[in-house]
């Protein structure tokens, strides 16, 4: 018999992604490895999912701090009941869930609580990891805040070299991931920034988003000199962190909501969000509308050799910093949470002349 975790030295992960079995228990796994196999002959078509990369990082992360990582070793939490683990991935990985552990919930899961709004009730699940600011705002609507706590992927310096003493022969490469309404903000939007970097002689090269390999990017990132990035919203934004790792400044198209059309689902009202939710005056400048462009490129541009994207990423995104913020939830999470304070009752003032 293996012996029993030790917290501090064994994490217990549980993760599915986005497949599930259809005609015998297992075949998901198979065809996860049948879409990576044909994948690598389709170089520009991405083979894994957000969640997967996610689950990815953290793994490695808590492995370069130390830590030994179980990953669905259900046998081992059945007879540790009472040691912690975590949950990540997609929604499905909690149907039917039968593990008595106190429990850590993400990365992954839900976009929004109200797809589970009793989830936090069952006592088995302690913490809810949310990626950012925005998304802490968004599920303390619904969640008790005290069981939110923030995770966010580490990012190796490594694979992303500091391209700041390159030659550099464009001035802004164009990260362009608008995913809703392009009919309609390719040309209202993007062609007119287009217009005005060419106006100012400003060279420029388009990525689309999953339409390029990482090698791809790599040169390309050691080519230019900064990064218009063009995303509606992210919880973390891989792309452009990506980008300033490698030195280069971000000017970001930030409009300030969360755009989703699955919005509507859940909630009538705005969702405040942000393109950029990892981001300080180190790292570039933001603009919200067409309107702002010129001017935000006016700052940007004028201060293009004072930024300092990479030790940004160096300080407030490194692996050692990932895991250190999972690692404190997930001991945290060996101790029940205790019941909302109920609100204190207040005498009513009463109205003169009524009983």
């Amino acid at each position: 018999m293996r012996n029993a975790p030790v917290l501090g030295r064994d994490v217990l992960l549980f993760f599915e992604d986005r497949d599930r079995d259809t005609f015998v228990r297992g075949d998901r796994r198979l065809r996860r490895r049948l879409r990576k196999a044909v994948a690598r002959f389709r170089p520009h078509k991405q083979s894994v999912t957000g969640f997967e990369m996610s689950f990815t990082y953290l793994c490695r992360a808590l492995r370069l701090a130390g830590q030994t990582v179980h990953v669905n070793d259900y046998e081992l939490a059945r007879r540790n009941p009472e040691y912690p683990i975590g949950i990540c991935g997609y929604p499905h990985v909690l149907e039917n869930w039968s593990l008595p552990n106190p429990a850590v919930l993400g990365p992954g899961l839900f976009d929004h609580p109200k797809q589970r709004p009793a989830l936090m009730d069952d006592p088995r699940f302690r913490i809810y990891l949310v990626r950012c600011d925005w998304m802490r705002d968004m599920f303390a609507t619904v969640y008790d805040p005290q069981s939110l706590r923030y995770w966010f992927a580490g990012l190796d310096l490594a694979p992303w070299p500091d391209t700041s003493g390159h030659a550099k022969d464009v001035d802004v490469l164009i990260y362009d991931k608008i995913r809703w309404n392009r009919e309609t903000l390719v040309p209202s939007f993007l062609e007119p920034m287009l217009a005005e970097l060419s106006r100012r002689n400003l060279r420029y090269e388009i990525l689309r988003y999953t339409k390029y390999t990482h090698d791809e990017y790599v040169k390309l990132l050691a080519r230019s000199r900064s990064m218009l990035f063009l995303c509606e919203s992210e919880t973390q934004g891989r792309a452009y962190q990506e980008a300033m790792a490698s030195d280069v400044p971000v000017l970001a198209w930030d409009p300030g909501y969360w755009l989703d059309p699955n919005r509507e689902r859940w909630e009538s009202a705005p969702v405040k969000a942000a393109s950029v939710p990892y981001f300080s005056e180190r790292c570039g400048e933001r603009f919200s509308g067409l309107d702002e462009f010129a001017p935000a490129l006016d700052r940007f541009w004028s201060r293009l050799g004072d930024y300092s994207p990479r030790k940004y990423v160096a300080e407030e995104l490194s692996m050692a910093e990932s895991a250190k913020v999972y690692l404190s939830a997930y001991a945290a999470a060996s101790v029940p949470r205790l019941p909302p304070e109920p609100l204190p009752v207040r005498e009513s003032a009463g109205v003169a002349g009524t009983r």
